[in-house]
């Protein structure tokens, strides 16, 4: 049987408003079920590939297709692929949350008989069911997002697609939609856009990094450690003769090296960073040397990751250098 194509596939898109390039060349592809992170600074052309992929705006170049159908070709098959929640969803005040969800649904041609069950399923999925009967307008921030996801999701498109979804929220709230989009994972392909960088790395799957209308990285978080940060840290409490140590970091990992010292405290032991130009573990082999002689007395060793907020800003300060981000701005 012949593979199913992927569920997004971007090929040398470009966007450009009267010679402001908003989109710069960006090719990806999104395989069926991922959950994606689309991160990227503000101006970066987020909002605008975003809204080329729901069909939205129109390209100025380059080819996007939804689970195999071209958006430039076939908009309107597409737009019933695709869920799509816009940032600052824009909701009708005066409307109930069922009776605006049971409207999309019609809009979005779900049979009347089926329409039903599926709006009790989506108001379960979404924690809805205790404001079903509210008015939108009297919601707080979190419930009317939570309505922009049930909305997104109700025609069970195989593509959602969603521009912030968490913005404004709450610790709790951000939560809930957290839980919310990662069951959706194998069910339905998420491209998330969003400024949250630990609920980007708890939630998905891998992520995208454009800067200046280009893409700048593209992985799972530990591989974009691997190949932005490279380097390894390691913090310590120690207790020894600071003018022995790079002898003994060093034959453990040659590049291994001290990289902040602190002062020593009452009992003697001074907290070390250490930091090294290989990612593999060096843990192991390091509190077996410190600790397996006389010279040290060792309190703690652990590894420090780096974030993803490290990866994201590593990422996009090394392409500022092929970047001019003056020309290339997404006018939102």
């Amino acid at each position: 049987m012949p593979e199913d194509p992927p569920a997004i596939e971007v090929s040398h898109l470009v966007k450009a408003y009267a010679g402001v390039t908003a989109v710069n060349d960006i090719s990806f592809k999104v395989a069926r079920g991922e959950i994606i992170g689309f991160l990227g600074p503000n101006g970066a052309g987020k909002s605008t590939t975003m809204r080329i992929l729901t069909g939205y705006l129109p390209a100025t170049a380059g080819e996007v297709r939804i689970c195999g159908l071209s958006v430039h070709e076939h908009p309107e098959e597409v737009k019933r692929q695709v869920g799509y929640m816009p940032e600052n969803n824009p909701l009708p005040e005066d409307m109930r949350v069922s009776e605006y969800l049971y409207f999309r649904g019609r809009l979005k041609e779900v049979p009347r008989r089926m329409l039903g069950p599926r709006l009790d399923e989506v108001l379960e999925l979404c924690d809805l069911k205790r404001v079903r009967h509210k008015i939108i307008g009297k919601l707080s921030k979190g419930f009317r997002q939570r309505v922009g996801i049930a909305e997104a999701i109700l025609a069970e498109p195989p593509v959602i697609i969603m521009d912030e979804p968490t913005i404004g929220l709450d610790p709790h709230q951000i939560l809930i939609v957290r839980d919310l989009i990662a069951s959706l994972r194998g069910r339905m392909t998420v491209l998330i856009s969003s400024h949250i960088l630990p609920e980007i790395e708890m939630t998905c799957d891998r992520v995208l990094i454009i800067n200046g209308g280009r893409v700048v990285a593209a992985g799972a978080p530990d591989q974009l450690r691997r190949e932005i940060i490279g380097r390894a840290t390691y913090t310590a409490e120690l207790a020894g003769d600071p003018g022995a140590l790079p002898a003994v970091l060093a034959g453990v990992e040659p590049s291994l090296r001290i990289a902040e010292m602190g002062e020593a405290d009452a009992a003697g032991f001074r907290r070390y960073t250490f930091a090294a130009d290989r990612h593999d573990e060096l843990g192991e082999a390091l509190l077996r040397v410190l600790a397996g002689g006389p010279a040290f007395r060792v309190r703690s060793l652990g590894r420090t990751h780096a974030s993803l907020e490290d990866v994201f800003l590593a990422a996009t300060r090394r392409s500022w250098d092929v970047v001019d981000p003056a020309r290339n701005r997404d006018p939102k």
